[in-house]
């Protein structure tokens, strides 16, 4: 049976979003995308210059993605929409990942100013994803603002420690209708299995492949985590209990026959 991620109204087959930022060569980006059969890849507007052939990060993502300009750089709402418009006008599409960032040092989104720049942007129609600390009623506004999904953080950018929002998370997948997928901070394939199985829609990583010693082999384990993960979420994970329960009873042993 098909399972696509469903994301305004378009089918993407790939549930593992690639970001493109850290890679030590940009020939290198093609073939990770390659192996994992990306559907959806974010860039920063910065690293697209059209008039270079050397420089233009476009020509190493396939024709076949959907591209998503990202606003890094924005430390405000206003900021955050002029970049998407210079990156429309561009011709990078109306898809759209809002950051706004205004902390140097942890480089925690801001959510006030992200929501004010999904509300205009929605109105614009663009296809809005913004990222955000994991806040189920800010999450709440944002889909009411016209966001296409949500992207709460797992932990600060590029820092590879995992899910440490996983219960506020968890509360996210189970109260908003829109997808939701983790953005920053996973570390490794196990990781974002972790996610999947907690019924996450996708995820979106870029670092732990980039820096990997090998950042193919590692995007193919990350592909195959993410399927895994997906698959034992919709199988249905067993119930977690405090007390031991054994697989078979523990009634009928040898001793217990020979009297």
């Amino acid at each position: 049976m098909s399972d696509f991620l469903e994301i305004a109204g378009q089918k993407i087959e790939s549930r593992l979003l690639i970001g493109t930022g850290k890679f030590p060569q940009k020939g290198v980006i093609k073939e990770v995308l390659e192996v994992v059969g990306a559907a959806i890849v974010t860039v920063a507007l910065r690293r697209v210059d059209k008039e270079s052939a050397d420089e233009n990060i476009l020509d190493y993502i396939p024709k076949s993605c959907i591209l998503m300009p990202n606003t890094s750089g924005a430390r405000d709402a206003a900021e955050a929409v002029r970049i998407a418009r210079l990156a429309k006008a561009a011709g990078c599409g109306n898809w759209i990942k809002i950051e706004v960032i205004a902390d140097n040092k942890y480089l925690l989104p801001d959510n006030i100013e992200t929501l004010k720049a999904t509300e205009i942007l929605a109105k614009e129609d663009f296809i809005v994803l913004p990222y955000m600390n994991p806040d189920l009623m800010v999450a709440k506004r944002l889909v009411d603002a016209g966001a296409a999904a949500v992207m709460p953080l797992g932990s600060p950018i590029g820092s590879n420690r995992g899910v440490k929002t996983k219960e506020l998370v968890r509360i996210m997948v189970d109260e908003i209708k829109v997808p939701v997928i983790v953005d920053a901070g996973i570390g490794s394939p196990s990781q974002a299995a972790q996610c999947m199985e907690m019924g996450c829609a996708a995820v979106l990583v870029n670092t732990a492949i980039a820096i990997a010693q090998d950042p193919v082999s590692m995007a193919k384990a990350f592909r195959k985590a993410v399927e895994a993960g997906r698959l034992a979420y919709r199988a249905g994970l067993g119930p977690v209990s405090d007390k031991a329960n054994a697989s078979s009873p523990l009634t009928g042993f040898l001793r217990d026959e020979k009297k």
